[in-house]
């Protein structure tokens, strides 16, 4: 098997060096950038299969490297604030990210999330014998491409909002509660993080059309597309 490799941008040394332990230590390759104009050189020469992130950075943001990153090749990106502030964490995930922790952080929930990132992305190795294709209404969602076109118009989404789409793409019209969206799309058992499902769908009536999910107030969202 191939040794995924991940890219650590983090500007304190005492950080990205213990994040680069732990990950080494779960059989990852490492790769370390320590500000904004790095992290995208080096996401373009070593092409990852996961960034981890830090919001702060010199030269520029972890936002901007995120949406320059995400612009040349969908990756998943695990993004690391020390801020309370829940906007930049919103932001975030607006500009591409996938998944967040807020610092201080445990190693052990990092290497978990670094995993279930992963495996998402591995279940859709676009291998396979002949496309997978669903369609509901005038959205097209290619699982074996990991393409999406709604009205012959090619959508660009990150890994986890076309494995959200998908989700509710399999039962449509039917209403999944954010917290089985949780559960099942981002392997969290407590729904402390609804509100990263409520920003992802954000990005896919951004990218899609509003009319494309459905909110169902204290419920969860359907997608209801004729």
């Amino acid at each position: 098997m191939n040794e995924r490799r991940i890219l650590v941008v983090e500007d304190e040394p005492t950080i990205a060096d213990a994040v680069a332990a732990r990950l080494r230590a779960e059989g990852f390759a490492v790769e370390l950038a320590h500000d904004g104009p790095t992290a995208v050189a080096r996401a373009e020469a070593v092409q990852p299969d996961l960034v981890v992130l830090d919001i702060m950075l010199p030269g520029f943001d972890g936002l901007e490297v995120c949406r320059r990153i995400q612009a040349t090749r969908p990756v998943p990106v695990l993004m690391l604030t020390a801020r309370g502030d829940e906007t930049d964490l919103l932001v975030g995930l607006a500009v591409g990210a996938d998944d967040y922790l807020t610092k201080p952080f445990s190693l052990r929930e990092l290497a978990a999330r670094v995993h279930a990132l992963l495996r998402r992305v591995q279940r859709h190795p676009g291998a396979a014998a002949g496309d997978q294709v669903t369609r509901v209404g005038d959205l097209e969602i290619n699982r074996t491409q990991r393409r999406v076109r709604r009205a012959g118009v090619e959508a660009h989404l990150t890994p986890t909002e076309f494995d959200l789409l998908v989700h509710l793409a399999s039962r449509p019209r039917a209403v999944l509660p954010r917290e089985r969206l949780l559960a099942d799309i981002w392997g969290w058992a407590d729904a402390s993080g609804t509100r990263t499902v409520d920003s992802h769908i954000k990005a896919l009536r951004r990218k899609l059309g509003a009319d494309v999910i459905r909110t169902v107030h204290g419920v969860g969202y359907a997608l209801d597309l004729t």
